[in-house]
């Protein structure tokens, strides 16, 4: 099984940057993916951006060249770094990960942009 608790959501105005954290609580270098999801109210999850083990790093459309995903293998930590960040990229973001076929998720965090 694989825990994740994520930190690091909060207010902030259009155009500021966040970074969110996800601990996980075994090496995610045995960790098939990683990544981070969204859902805002009314809406269904989506995907962020993910990361395969020993891969590149894949986003959304919606906030390529403002996110960064990343990880710290050593910290068994995954981050993402939101720039620019836009009353649209409001929701409760999730960590992700896939283990042995299985998702596992996180509790959520939110992220809340005011115009």
């Amino acid at each position: 099984q694989v825990q994740l608790v994520e930190s690091g959501g909060g207010l902030v105005q259009a155009g500021g940057s966040l970074r969110l954290s996800c601990a996980a609580s075994r090496s995610i270098d045995v960790i098939n993916a990683v990544g981070w999801y969204r859902q805002a109210p009314g809406k269904q999850r989506e995907p962020v951006a993910t990361i395969a083990t020993g891969g590149s790093p894949n986003y959304a459309d919606s906030v390529k060249g403002r996110f960064t995903i990343s990880r710290d293998n050593a910290k068994n930590t995954v981050y993402l770094q939101m720039n620019s960040l836009k009353p649209e990229d409001t929701a409760v973001y999730y960590c992700n990960a896939v283990f042995r076929g299985r998702n596992y998720w996180g509790q959520g965090t939110q992220v809340t942009v005011s115009s």
